[in-house]
């Protein structure tokens, strides 16, 4: 489909899905950017739904202004995937041993490493620029510098809710790793003082909803959220690469005899901030919850743990500020989810699957989300479809 545009108090609103079936709070969320004096632009994406801070499947387009709560606490979330040499023949009938020897190498939930994974041990890590990055963390916001062990302890870690790992296989046979993560406890912390000090900004008093508190352009608030939004983005695509390395060396290990190679990764964030120039105005472009779609750019669009997921390839359609979706989207709250659904109908849903099927994992049953194909289906004005995947195998924290 093409996109429904619902007048908004500043700007259009461009929705790619039908705005009826569209929750009210994410609607009013909507609205709500839309009164911002500085905004310029508001694309909805078809996985839209209610979001802390901002609404999910948003990509906001300002100029000399960024709202930390549109971010978001998981800085620089997003995705990886790697295409290998394997198929589904060289797969055993037992997923359960593979699993396991991902969940021994990558920590899951609030768990970390023991101590900093060195990533010059990791075959074929890049190393540049590492030792820059941690010594930038001195400039960081003063209030979470104490957390730096923790930092790096939790570097190449996964998380819990709905970040994962997967085996997945596409349509013809071959195998692929995918992984979706974020910054970690040390994203969180920084987004949540930057929320704390534009709330308390004067500019921001008069605000129809005070999770929309912005910093503006040329001000000492601005340069201190840049930095440190800058350095979690790039925390988060670091955290993906070692856990990536890390899952390639188990994989290795485990299928010797095919001495597996790997292609290029695909890697996109689908939470975070990037200059972007539009109409002839530089704008700092935030997409909560999507991804860019650049044309030629690829990326990734996940389902739930028991669906399939998509690599695509970006048009570049500009009315969406060349953006896509970040993955099937919520159709019901975690809440909602725990009341709905039992364990049973966790196992149900994710036959075939080697995963967990335990009470802790009900919030994320596929039921709770959108279908992926309908959601892939609405943009096909924004991305190709490259490859569909299927997860043989799901770890979650």
């Amino acid at each position: 489909m093409s996109y429904v545009e619902v007048p908004g108090a500043r700007v259009p609103i461009r929705m790619w899905t039908d705005p009826a079936s569209v929750e009210g709070g994410a609607m009013q969320q909507l609205q709500n950017v839309a009164t911002l004096p500085w905004v310029k632009g508001l694309a909805v994406m078809p996985d839209v739904h209610y979001g802390k801070g901002a609404t999910v499947g948003s990509v906001i387009a300002m100029r000399g202004a960024v709202c930390p709560a549109a971010v978001g606490v998981d800085i620089g979330c997003g995705m990886s995937a790697v295409r290998t040499s394997l198929t589904a023949n060289d797969l055993p009938g037992d997923l359960s041993r593979l699993r396991s020897r991902i969940e021994q190498a990558i920590p899951v939930g609030r768990g970390m490493h023991d101590s900093p994974v060195e990533p010059g041990r990791l075959h074929g890590f890049a190393t540049a620029g590492w030792d820059d990055f941690w010594a930038r963390f001195d400039g960081v916001a003063e209030s979470v510098r104490f957390r730096h062990d923790r930092a790096e302890k939790q570097m190449g870690t996964l998380g819990s809710g709905n970040h994962f790992v997967e085996f997945c296989l596409d349509e013809t046979g071959s195998v692929w790793l995918m992984l979706h993560s974020g910054s970690r406890n040390i994203g969180k912390e920084l987004a949540e003082h930057h929320i704390g000090v534009a709330r308390k900004l004067p500019h921001n008093q008069g605000l129809i909803d005070r999770d929309l508190a912005v910093f503006v352009a040329d001000t000492p608030q601005m340069a201190a959220y840049q930095n440190d939004l800058y350095w979690a983005q790039e925390y988060a695509r670091h955290n993906r690469s070692i856990m990536m390395a890390l899952f390639k060396d188990v994989v290795r290990k485990e299928f010797k005899k095919a001495r597996v190679t790997f292609e290029p990764e695909v890697s996109c964030h689908h939470n975070y901030v990037s200059r972007e120039r539009y109409e002839g105005m530089d704008l700092l472009v935030t997409r909560k919850g999507a991804i860019s779609a650049k044309a030629g750019e690829y990326g990734i669009i996940p389902g739930s743990m028991g669906t399939g997921s998509y690599i695509v390839k970006g048009l570049g359609n500009e009315k969406s500020f060349n953006s896509a979706s970040h993955g099937a989207g919520r159709r019901m709250s975690r809440t909602a989810a725990k009341r709905r659904f039992s364990t049973k109908d966790l196992e149900e849903q994710t036959r075939g699957v080697e995963c967990r099927k335990d009470a802790g994992v009900v919030d994320e049953i596929p039921g709770a989300y959108k279908p992926i194909e309908q959601v892939i289906d609405q943009q096909r004005d924004l991305v190709q479809v490259v490859a569909k995947l299927k997860q043989v195998i799901c770890v979650k924290g």
